[in-house]
């Protein structure tokens, strides 16, 4: 069973160091569909490719099996996106942790649908995060930690709802038994104080998205 798996999609990705690290412990590397490419032009090879394989040409397809990877082949009609039925596959494989890269580009439309699989239900007990550059983002469903550098901003957004009874520590500008009502901004650009933050919700869900500096 896999501790932790990356899922490389089919957006624009930006080789971090953090993605660098992330990739090279990872037990299980997942593709969606055009994503195989990216992770094969920088050396990284899918244990598993999925999607209907529309963006993964015939010779990506055959290098990723005679490098001993599988690939699951869906239907281009389906409810389910490719970097969806990435996800699924690795939270079937019972990963503890799942990183997701490559999830952000020139498709909003598809950039906001991998942003909302981070509230996909299934995922709840799983660390899940989107990695884009110098930017991570997750959600905080009860409590979390954000650890960083001094100087790294930190936003923190409703969706779904309103959500309130929101305490943090470490953030330039706390929240005690606050609110941040769905569709405002004012949740945008806190900044870190120390090196550990902590954020609590006591009713609905916060997209924490930290941006290094």
């Amino acid at each position: 069973m896999p501790r932790t798996a990356v899922i490389i999609a089919h957006g624009e990705l930006e080789v971090t160091p953090q993605i660098r690290e992330a990739v090279a412990r990872a037990d299980l590397i997942v593709a969606a569909d055009g994503g195989a490419a990216s992770a094969i032009a920088h050396g990284w090879w899918p244990h598993l490719l999925v999607g209907d394989l529309d963006s993964a040409p015939p010779e990506v397809q055959a290098a990723v099996l005679e490098h001993g990877g599988r690939i699951v082949r869906y239907p281009a009609r389906k409810d389910e996106t490719d970097t969806e039925l990435a996800l699924r596959a690795a939270l079937e494989s019972g990963a503890e942790e799942v990183l997701l890269i490559g999830a952000a580009g020139n498709r909003l439309d598809h950039t906001l649908a991998n942003v909302l699989l981070l509230a996909l239900p299934e995922a709840a007990q799983v660390r899940l995060t989107i990695l884009a550059g110098k930017q991570r983002l997750f959600l905080i469903r009860d409590a979390a930690e954000i650890r960083g550098q001094p100087g790294d901003l930190v936003s923190l957004l409703p969706i779904g709802g309103d959500a309130s009874g929101i305490w943090t520590t470490g953030l330039e500008y706390p929240l005690a038994d606050g609110t941040l009502p769905l569709g405002t901004p004012r949740g945008v650009s806190n900044v870190l104080c120390e090196p550990r933050a902590t954020v609590r919700v006591q009713k609905g869900l916060l997209l924490a998205i930290v941006t290094e500096q």
